[in-house]
């Protein structure tokens, strides 16, 4: 059985890289699994898509539930043709301000459980499968006032490359994908105690094109997608100037 999996398929960007992977695989592969907490609109989701779906309704972060998914595994032995961890969140604001258990969540869901899902799905992969993690433009440098966020998603970026290398070998492919802002719920939550600097809203994308781009990367094999050519000049800014100079600039844009 072949099959692809979608974490964070609840909303957002999981919901657009379940629609377009359904067009793109339509009646290739024998099931698209959904995950997410939120099974309603899995279902909704689900009920406009193509391919056979299989709802898995459970929290990434709860060893019970990623237990149950192992088994699930192990009984089914599936292809994994395609891995897309897109399940994580952020919350922007001073770091010693802000809840502390939100900030401990952020590294177990984008960091622990991204680490843990990819760890038990590539047994499970073939020549040719691919792994989509999604990062973000944040992993190119410290973020002030999104510390948290950005470290874990500079974990999820170096991670991926690594793999990317690992992997090489066993011809699994794996793709970083570091969008800048993107226009889903996500800031409904991140801009709860703190609000995105205005120059990053100019940069704001539709998702469906960021999904796009990402999936068009990964089939060829790159290891990062960036989408826009802001978001490619960010990247390029990271890399030259010293980040402690980008620092102190930004500590002047509002």
């Amino acid at each position: 059985m072949n099959i692809i999996i979608i974490t964070g398929a609840s909303s957002g960007m999981g919901v657009e890289f379940a629609l377009q992977l359904d067009n793109v695989f339509t009646y290739t592969i024998d099931e698209i699994w959904m995950i997410a907490r939120r099974k309603e609109q899995m279902l909704e989701v689900a009920e406009s898509m193509m391919n056979t779906t299989r709802i898995l309704d459970m929290d990434v972060t709860k060893p019970e539930d990623m237990e149950r998914f192992k088994n699930l595994l192990v009984k089914e032995k599936p292809t994994v043709r395609m891995l897309v961890n897109c399940a994580g969140y952020g919350v922007m604001g001073e770091f010693s301000k802000l809840n502390m258990q939100e900030e401990l969540g952020m590294i177990d869901v984008n960091c622990k459980a991204l680490t843990q899902m990819t760890y038990m799905c590539i047994p499970y992969m073939r020549e040719n499968s691919r792994i989509i993690q999604l990062a973000s433009s944040a992993a190119f440098m410290p973020q002030p006032g999104f510390a948290v966020y950005a470290a874990s998603k500079a974990y999820v970026n170096s991670f991926s490359r690594a793999l990317t290398e690992e992997l090489r070998k066993k011809k699994i492919y794996v793709t970083s994908v570091c969008p800048g802002p993107v226009d889903t719920p996500f800031f409904d939550l991140a801009e709860k105690d703190g609000k995105t600097l205005a120059i990053k809203k100019l940069t704001m994308a539709l998702p469906e094109k960021v999904v796009e781009k990402a999936i068009q990367d990964s089939f060829h094999k790159r290891s990062v997608s960036v989408y826009s050519g802001y978001i490619k000049a960010f990247e390029v800014l990271a890399k030259a100037v010293p980040h402690q100079i980008l620092l102190t600039a930004m500590r002047y844009m509002k």
